[in-house]
């Protein structure tokens, strides 16, 4: 009996170290996954956020940003030269305009091929930038590149790698966190973009329950003004 309750005792032992070695081999996927997904939202600003299009000769064609404030934004734009390597026709040429939603001008240039633009967004809303091709005849068709990040992807991380040259793990781990931080703001900042629509509704409705009890009483005091007055002409007909 002695035997047969120690081989016992053993297998029992044996099978809470197997529900550990288990839970421990669950908790490093779980850790493994859970890296994975973050180095996924890490590598999210390294997507290009490049566009390419195209502008007919006075033409103008806008593109708009949502950006929050205090938010550093950076643009860079091309012209294509159709006729590499030889320069580009005076007929490429565009002027473009950065501006934001209360219509204040951030970046301004005329006739220019190729240019750029950095400043942090001290209003939020939609930023505009508005493009504009030169009149040319015949008509000629501009091919544009046009890179606009903004937040954690204006920074350049591959820079900063190659000027400060940290490990591959550390330079992972504080581009991990700048998106960390990235994402905390805008969350903030949905936050506060979802109270002042709470308060506009709560305004609306406020305003519209007045405007439909002002309408009622409207209606009633014309109804009442209407039965005063069938009610004295038909006195005066001696209909009644």
């Amino acid at each position: 009996m002695k035997e047969k309750f120690v081989v016992f005792d053993l297998s029992c032992n044996d099978q809470r170290n197997q529900r550990s070695l288990s839970k421990a081999s669950a908790m490093v996927l779980r850790s493994l996954n859970l890296l994975t997904v973050l180095l996924s939202i890490a590598a999210l600003p390294h997507i290009s956020q490049s566009l390419h299009f195209e502008l007919h000769s006075g033409r103008t064609k806008c593109l708009s940003e949502d950006i929050k404030s205090n938010s550093m934004t950076v643009g860079n734009y091309t012209v294509v030269n159709p006729n590499e390597p030889h320069p580009s026709p005076q007929s490429h040429k565009i002027s473009i305009r950065v501006t934001s939603s209360y219509g204040n001008t951030y970046h301004h240039a005329e006739e220019v091929q190729s240019g750029q633009f950095a400043f942090t967004a001290v209003e939020a809303g939609d930023y505009m930038a508005c493009y504009t091709a030169v009149d040319h005849k015949p008509e000629v068709t501009l091919s544009i590149d046009f890179d606009w990040r903004t937040g954690v992807q204006s920074k350049s991380w591959s820079t900063v790698a190659k000027k400060s040259q940290v490990e591959v793990m550390e330079f992972d781990v504080k581009r991990l966190i700048e998106t960390v931080n990235s994402i905390h703001e805008e969350m903030f900042y949905l936050r506060e973009r979802e109270e002042e629509m709470q308060n506009l509704n709560r305004a609306t409705n406020s305003k519209m329950a007045w405007l439909s009890f002002l309408s009622l009483f409207v209606c009633l005091g014309v109804a009442a003004m209407q039965f005063l007055h069938l009610r004295t002409f038909f006195e005066k007909k001696k209909v009644i």
